[in-house]
């Protein structure tokens, strides 16, 4: 039977690894409390860097288009800044999993920044998006939900990915001076992704209300989120049932209207079924998910309460491999297996992390931050355990066993570090029938056990 501390390691982290100790439900939770000081040891840069250099490249577009070249140079200071912002969100996102000592920190930072996707439409946007992650979602995972939405929807990179930026009020100043018109973008997944949920109780007049609601919300390129009162479409707008507005235009109307989605009961039972499905199987115990639920708005939104009732529950201690490894767990999982330091990760050349993070991630299936669409990547594991994606899968287990199996030893023993007791019989006897340490390895990472959850 596989051990509580091997459930916890592989379920809720990155696995178990060399050098990392028995794991426990109450260890996951105590984790988070400093889960974001590996955040400071491997910073990304701010939206405010990312608009300073942005300024400066658009700058140099001008400039380029005016002598008659097609962009700027490719050498240039600010498109290599902007081009660094954008490679960090992989590079010190992957080294700050290799480091931490809360891996259930990590998990939870890229389930938030899925269920909130969001994604960078050119090289500025995509410049910006690690920063959107730190600012909008690390600093708010164990604080109350109401303050995640808040940060989320404030965010330049959210509003310029759904268009917010172009939306203002019809019967508005701005509407009416310049001919603009009301975007529903955001307010439709708000309501359908980020709170309620596809199905939930709302209607297409809730969305055009809520809306109008979110008109104000804006971008400075120099100052970043700013609310534009000439653009709040006026009067009192009715969403779910309730009024808001109808003063001078005020973010607090806003505020208060998502604060009352984070808290409503079908949002609370949206949030503890995607965690659930996330995390334990992508059919989740019934109770499990109504005991999350209760947690949820017992404590008025609370997300630590949906963490504890999660892991206090027997429904998410269930047998192993209910759940595939997304491409992103799969690969970062397996170097956490060789137990490679960050630092070590950092120093690969850029040819290197290509071949081992980008463009294995880009094959099988998960392009880095670059999800289709607002609904982010899927979870069923049909979606990801195919034979494409199994082959391709095999063939980076392959290669990278040849680059690392010098520092690993016996690939029994690096089987038992890895997988312990969740290892298989038939994965045992077979790993320990290798020839080499190189197929050994590649045997472990190709396992179902190692590709499951």
């Amino acid at each position: 039977m596989t051990s509580i501390s091997t459930i916890a390691a592989i379920r809720f982290g990155y696995g178990l690894g060399r050098d990392r100790g028995p794991v426990s439900a109450s260890g996951l939770l105590s984790g988070l409390a400093d889960g974001n000081s590996i955040a400071r040891k491997y910073p990304v840069r701010s939206t405010t860097k990312v608009l300073a250099s942005t300024k400066k490249f658009r700058s140099e577009v001008k400039a380029a288009q005016k002598a008659g070249t097609a962009r700027p140079d490719s050498a240039s200071a600010s498109r290599r800044a902007l081009t660094t912002a954008a490679s960090l969100g992989l590079s010190h996102g992957t080294a700050r999993i290799l480091d931490t000592t809360a891996p259930f920190f990590e998990r939870l930072n890229w389930f938030w920044a899925d269920h909130f996707t969001a994604v960078g439409k050119n090289l500025p946007g995509r410049a910006a998006a690690p920063a959107y992650l730190d600012e909008a979602i690390r600093p708010n995972i164990t604080g109350k939900f109401s303050e995640m939405l808040r940060a989320v929807v404030t965010h330049p990179f959210m509003l310029f990915y759904l268009d917010q930026v172009q939306s203002a009020g019809p019967n508005s100043p701005a509407g009416q001076r310049r001919d603009m018109g009301l975007n529903e973008n955001l307010a439709r997944e708000v309501l359908e992704l980020h709170t309620l949920g596809v199905g939930g109780d709302y209607s297409q007049d809730d969305v055009r209300q809520f809306a109008e609601l979110l008109t104000g919300l804006s971008f400075h390129p120099e100052r970043g989120f700013v609310f534009v009162a000439r653009r709040s479409e006026p009067g009192s707008k009715m969403v779910i049932g309730k009024r808001y507005g109808g003063r001078k235009p005020d973010l607090d109307d806003i505020f208060e209207a998502l604060d009352d989605l984070a808290v409503h009961p079908v949002t609370a039972r949206h949030l503890a079924q995607k965690l659930a499905v996330h995390f334990v199987s992508d059919n989740p115990d019934a109770d499990l998910v109504q005991h999350m639920t209760a947690a949820y708005l017992s404590s008025g939104g609370q997300l630590m309460a949906l963490y504890s009732a999660m892991l206090e529950h027997p429904g998410a201690w269930g047998l192993l491999g209910q759940k595939a490894k997304q491409p992103f767990d799969f690969i970062t999982s397996a170097l956490v297996a060789l137990n490679l330091s960050g630092k070590e990760f950092l120093n690969l050349d850029r040819k290197k992390f290509r071949s081992l993070m980008v463009m294995p991630l880009a094959a099988m299936g998960q392009p880095f931050m670059q999800a289709r669409g607002p609904d982010g990547w899927p979870e069923a594991a049909g979606e990801w355990i195919t034979p494409q994606g199994l082959a391709t899968r095999i063939a980076w287990a392959v290669g990278l066993a040849g680059f690392v199996d010098k520092r690993v030893g016996d690939p029994r023993e690096f089987l038992k570090n890895t997988l312990s007791d969740a290892a298989g019989e038939k994965l045992t006897w077979a790993v320990g029938q290798t020839e080499t340490a190189q197929d050994g390895i590649a045997l472990v990472f190709a396992s179902a056990e190692f590709n499951r959850r």
